[in-house]
């Protein structure tokens, strides 16, 4: 069991002590267990929200450099105008969803937003593996298996709301920079996963008793599906709900699941800096509009000036955007890195 600092070391830290100096050695002794089973707990639900936003974020760029071969392939009447809607689709659905998931993780346990989110996203990615079967119109069941992906993606916000009040003042900056590297590792693995199953080809294999084809641009998603439903199972298993205040102490929200402890601050954490939360969403609305601009042209436009095939066009632009993902990792723990030296 890892060591609990003494009281006067919180004190020194400018911490209040989490035990009280009085009792005796036995009540002591359950007390600091208690606490750090607290904080195992806490840190895996954490972990498990890094997991959450890692599948999102694969589920967004794990068809990007496909989407449109494969919209060519099952709709002939499909041109770049609609891939631009299709790419749309998935914003246009996270940003619907968002508001709702986080209104219904304010007054309900977020596990409920959570789990019904992932489960929209592997229907829908269920939904796009038989966008082909249909005679007629294959278009717009693409278009609304991405919707519903995006969709599903709302789940961001529940994410990373539950990470910021399930950490310390001190933890915060880290933890966040963790999700946004886990963020960034999904645009990362996501392409390399399509690049990966390129291999596979435009035919691959159909399971006939299911009507399944399984190829290049359906074993992708069939892989995210496969995903959610693992992260549903440890959502279950593992998360549990946790708040802290700037402190570290334990706080009491209308979501908190209780747990047996004695150590509950029901204070105010403060008020919102409303100035910094708009800039920052600006900020971020800035970096997705520059890479919306990326995911939607840079198959066509490499198609049409290095005359790639369809496959060629998924291998070659999948190591692109992977590349890509990996610089941004490196810039998120650069931060991370700087973060702590300056105490930001």
């Amino acid at each position: 069991m890892a060591a609990v600092p003494a009281d006067g070391d919180l004190a020194a830290e400018g911490q209040e002590p989490l035990l009280s100096s009085g009792g005796d050695d036995e009540s002591r002794y359950g007390d600091v267990v208690e606490i750090q089973q607290h904080y195992r707990s806490r840190w895996r639900s954490i972990r498990i929200m890094y997991l959450t936003m890692f599948l999102s974020s694969v589920g967004f760029s794990i068809v990007i450099m496909s989407v449109w071969p494969y919209l060519q392939k099952i709709d002939l009447t499909a041109d770049a105008s609609f891939l631009g809607w299709i790419i749309a689709s998935y914003s246009l659905g996270q940003m619907i969803a968002s508001p709702l998931f986080g209104l219904w993780s304010n007054y309900r346990p977020r596990r409920e937003p959570l789990v019904v989110s992932i489960a929209i996203s592997v229907a829908a990615n269920c939904l796009y593996a038989y966008v082909h079967l249909p005679t007629s119109h294959n278009k717009y069941y693409m278009l609304v298996a991405r919707v519903l992906v995006g969709f599903g993606a709302g789940n961001v916000a529940v994410v990373r709301s539950y990470i910021a009040g399930a950490t310390s003042l001190t933890e915060r900056t880290s933890a966040m920079a963790n999700t946004s590297a886990c963020q960034a590792i999904g645009f990362i693995l996501g392409p390399v996963f399509q690049t990966c199953f390129s291999l596979i080809g435009e035919k691959g294999v159909t399971w006939e008793i299911i009507d399944l084809q399984v190829n290049m641009y359906t074993a992708p998603v069939l892989l995210g599906a496969l995903l959610g439903v693992i992260n549903i199972i440890l959502i279950f298993a593992i998360f549990r709900e946790h708040q802290v205040d700037d402190m570290g102490r334990q706080c009491k929200s209308i979501n908190f699941e209780a747990e047996e402890s004695d150590y509950v601050d029901q204070d105010a954490q403060g008020s919102i800096d409303q100035v910094a939360v708009v800039a920052t969403n600006i900020l971020f609305f800035v970096i997705l509009f520059v890479f919306a601009v990326f995911e939607t042209i840079a198959t066509p436009l490499t198609m049409d000036m290095y005359s790639w095939t369809r496959k060629e066009a998924v291998f070659y632009n999948g190591i692109i955007l992977g590349a890509i993902g990996i610089e941004s990792v490196i810039v998120f723990m650069v931060v991370k890195v700087v973060s702590k030296k300056y105490k930001e």
